[in-house]
């Protein structure tokens, strides 16, 4: 079971974390959503449940609930700009399929 960061997405997020002041890490997670199922969710952490996977990656903890991580095993997740819109990007191996806006998927 692997999550990874590319370097712009960690730098990313460990600014997040030290302009929050605060936080254990960033949690990664699905939730049904969108026209084609499931998206992506990304929140601060500041308590790790009994049931969370952590991925230290590039001094930043991803931590992942178990029913998420099934559907997240292996995702790269990068942060891109282009132009004025800037964003996590997720490079996920199990969706099979992604609404046109990029916003949801499915597995």
């Amino acid at each position: 079971m692997s999550i990874t960061l590319t370097n712009l997405a960690s730098e990313r997020m460990n600014d997040y974390l030290v302009n929050r002041g605060s936080g254990i890490g960033i949690r990664l997670s699905v939730q049904t959503t969108g026209c084609s199922g499931l998206g992506y969710n990304i929140e601060f952490v500041d308590v790790i449940n009994e049931d969370d996977s952590v991925f230290k990656v590039n001094n930043v903890k991803v931590i992942v609930d178990a029913k998420s991580l099934v559907y997240l095993d292996g995702t790269e997740i990068d942060f891109v700009k282009d132009g004025l819109n800037e964003g996590f990007e997720f490079n996920n191996p199990n969706a099979k399929a992604e609404c046109g806006c990029g916003e949801s998927f499915t597995v």
